[in-house]
């Protein structure tokens, strides 16, 4: 199967192609000729499936195929964060780049004279986070009228930051006979509750299994009481071979409270959740990356994007609700192909713990690790 073979344009094809790529990956293969058929999509995907391209490509071909003489905004792409954002618009440019089609990214902070410059010639694709885009909008710089296609990405992120309330007021500036692609990596109750409410006769698109990627990681599971994982994790990493470790909570407040309890142990150790700055967030990361700190604790949403290689220890403080977030939270320690996932299971845990080994396919051995009682 090529790109060609897709009914992608060539302008599109010699781009992709330039950037690497040598052809269609399976959530590519499945939604590029909804996409083109003018369907709305509903995809479950992880990260590195593809999936920015998987939009991005059929995407800019229909933009192509009608190209009247406007000024208005003609796709709009949400995302939940700034790192997003920069990523979703370079891929653009790349796809882009032999087609007469412009794109404009913004987030936070003030617009620049060329933002403002842009938005007042012709832009025809905005990528945005929902927050600013809203504010731009209150000030009367962007027209959301014209919109042809809304993509949602990163949906169920969307909606664990709090987004929800401003993308239903986006969606009111919005016409209804827009073509609408929903995307999430997991796709709860609540996360397909809310696509459902915006998409028309949708086609579904789930790429294969998500576990198959994680067989190779040692993984291991403790059983131990709630209130003694803290001591059970400080434990753990008195051993000094782990250089870096992702650790991983259900809650921005409880991810604080775990840097101050690994702290005053002499641990070194930063949070990276929601509430806190972009700034501080990313000086985090870095300090991870240069070993500045061992450990970074993270709620799944803060961690969602963020490209950490060599990372060999995760950390599961809290098992997430959902399955498939385990998998996405233990392939990180697989990129080193020698990695390892231990987990910490409460009783209050057990019943997460059966349907994370039903999903992953074996029962993980138990922890042998002695730890004060």
């Amino acid at each position: 199967m090529s790109f060609k073979n897709l009914n992608l344009i060539n302008p599109i094809v010699r781009a992709v192609t330039e950037a690497g790529y040598s052809k269609p990956t399976e959530i590519q293969y499945m939604a590029v000729p909804h996409i083109l058929a003018g369907r709305d999509v509903i995809g479950y995907a992880q990260t590195g499936s593809g999936k920015t391209a998987a939009f991005a490509m059929p995407i800019l071909q229909l933009l192509k195929r009608n190209t009247p003489d406007h000024k208005e905004i003609r796709t709009l792409i949400l995302t939940p964060t700034r790192e997003l954002v920069l990523q979703l618009e370079e891929s653009f440019k790349v796809y882009s780049k032999y087609l007469p089609l412009s794109q404009l990214s913004i987030f936070g902070g003030v617009l620049s004279g060329s933002q403002l410059a842009a938005l007042r010639k012709r832009v025809d694709i905005l990528i945005a986070t929902p927050e600013r885009l809203l504010n731009l909008v209150s000030q009367r710089h962007i027209d959301l009228s014209k919109i042809e296609i809304l993509v949602l990405d990163e949906a169920d992120r969307m909606l664990d930051m709090g987004f929800a309330d401003d993308v239903k007021k986006i969606l009111k500036l919005i016409s209804q006979k827009r073509q609408t692609l929903f995307f999430s990596a997991t796709m709860p109750s609540d996360v397909r509750k809310f696509g459902d409410s915006m998409l028309n006769n949708p086609a579904e698109i789930t790429v294969d299994s998500v576990s198959s990627p994680v067989q190779a990681i040692n993984q291991s599971v403790y059983f131990v009481e709630k209130t003694k994982k803290t001591d059970l994790l400080i434990n753990i990493l008195q051993d000094v071979s782990i250089l870096r470790s992702l650790v991983f909570t259900r809650t921005k407040q409880g991810a604080d409270k775990l840097v101050k309890q690994l702290e005053r142990t002499g641990i070194f150790a930063a949070a990276i959740h929601g509430n806190k700055s972009q700034i501080a967030r990313q000086q985090a990361v870095e300090d991870f990356k240069n070993s500045k700190i061992r450990v970074l604790v993270a709620t799944d949403i803060a961690a969602r994007g963020i490209d950490i290689e060599e990372l060999p220890y995760v950390v599961n403080y809290e098992l997430p609700d959902v399955p498939e977030t385990y998998i996405h939270r233990i392939k990180r320690a697989g990129r080193t192909g020698k990695g390892t996932a231990v987990s910490f299971c409460d009783e209050g845990e057990r019943s997460d713990l059966t349907n994370i080994q039903k999903l992953i396919g074996f029962i993980m051995p138990v922890g042998k690790l002695q730890y004060i009682h």
